[in-house]
């Protein structure tokens, strides 16, 4: 089990084999990893997403509308970060060929904020409409772990699509790696993970544990390392990047197609998540509500947990420990009791330590 293990095997979407070689890693000493503070009294904030899920996965797709060209580029689940570039990638790989003159693009979550830049990186100038902007998108409350999670069912998937992800998986992959450092939020961590570790090529380091190798009280743990992105910032600079680039950022809604026929621009990509629910009566795409409670930092949580008892990423921002997998719920509420039983399993998760910090 791996990724958020604790929402069960009926919604991790995933199933990669497992890692067969047992760690070589040195027995962790007294003192070895400090456990995080699950005091109530240190819960900054508690805030709930809906993630634009899809069984049959992601869109990436183009169509006529009207005399413009329209390219889909959403549906990604609990993958949004993941697959961002590489998903930006194969649209905007699809929309720009034989395109000349300027470009819009719908959404100013993560999905839109990539394409845009990739269109201006081909050397197109483009404008973003949107009705809300960064911290005001799904995209900021993402917990920002770079790995595959929550986004398709693996029986509604065709080979093509399955050549489409991992297509985006290795752009993706490659392109957060060169925007690793503070100015974009975004770091490498080791992640201690219940059950085996993902062994897709994009996880190094994966290695099965003995329990003396490590202090969680848990049976089967596998460690390895990963990118995490703390989402704000990354956010905020890449609509930066846009507007130094020359991008135009418009706030607009648009209620139907109809609408965004109106705009001068005749390439539009269409990347506003969950509102294609509505907007282009997909029905197949549906929100998975997940809660989070954010404690105060504590910079020397240099780690990040998976598990029965949730997850747990540290950011700059706060440390966040989720969650929940809440398919059809559209009220993007926290909910006192769940965030309660977050609380609770991290703190017996941490309390259980077998060493101290």
């Amino acid at each position: 089990m791996h990724r958020r293990a604790f929402i069960g095997s009926a919604a991790a979407t995933l199933a990669l084999p497992g890692c067969a070689t047992v760690a070589t890693r040195p027995l962790i000493p007294r003192g070895c990893l400090p456990p995080v503070n699950v005091a109530e009294n240190r819960v900054i904030r508690t805030i709930a997403g809906l993630r634009p899920y899809r069984a049959s996965g992601f869109v990436v797709r183009a169509e006529p509308l009207g005399d413009k060209r329209l390219v889909h580029n959403y549906g990604h689940g609990g993958a949004g970060i993941t697959l961002s570039w590489g998903s930006s990638k194969l649209a905007t790989g699809l929309g720009l060929q034989g395109h000349g003159g300027p470009v819009a693009v719908i959404g100013a979550g993560i999905m839109g904020l990539t394409t845009a830049r990739l269109v201006q990186e081909a050397g197109f100038p483009v404008t973003i409409y949107t009705k809300a902007l960064p911290p005001d998108t799904t995209s900021n409350i993402a917990g920002g772990q770079w790995s595959p999670f929550g986004h398709y069912r693996d029986s509604a998937v065709s080979p093509q699509w399955r050549a489409q992800f991992a297509a985006a998986l290795d752009y993706s992959w490659r392109r957060f790696q060169i925007m690793v450092g503070d100015d974009y939020g975004i770091r490498w961590l080791p992640t201690y993970t219940e059950g085996d570790a993902p062994a897709d090529g994009h996880h190094p380091g994966a290695e099965r544990l003995s329990p003396e190798q490590h202090p969680f009280p848990v049976q089967g743990l596998s460690r390895f390392d990963t990118l995490y992105v703390e989402t704000g910032r990354f956010l905020r600079e890449l609509a930066r990047d846009v507007q130094i680039a020359g991008g135009a950022i418009r706030i607009r809604d648009f209620a139907t197609p109809a609408d965004i026929a109106t705009l001068p621009e005749r390439l539009v990509f269409n990347c506003t998540g969950l509102g294609s629910h509505a907007l282009f009566d997909d029905t197949e795409l549906e929100p998975i509500r997940g809660q989070l409670a954010v404690l105060l930092p504590q910079p020397e949580v240099r780690y990040a947990f998976t598990g029965q008892a949730g997850y747990m990423f540290p950011r700059a921002d706060g440390i966040l420990l989720g969650g929940t997998f809440e398919r059809g719920v559209w009220d993007a509420t926290p909910q006192p009791d769940d965030i309660a039983r977050i609380l609770a399993s991290h703190r017996r998760l941490f309390g259980g330590f077998r060493c101290t910090a």
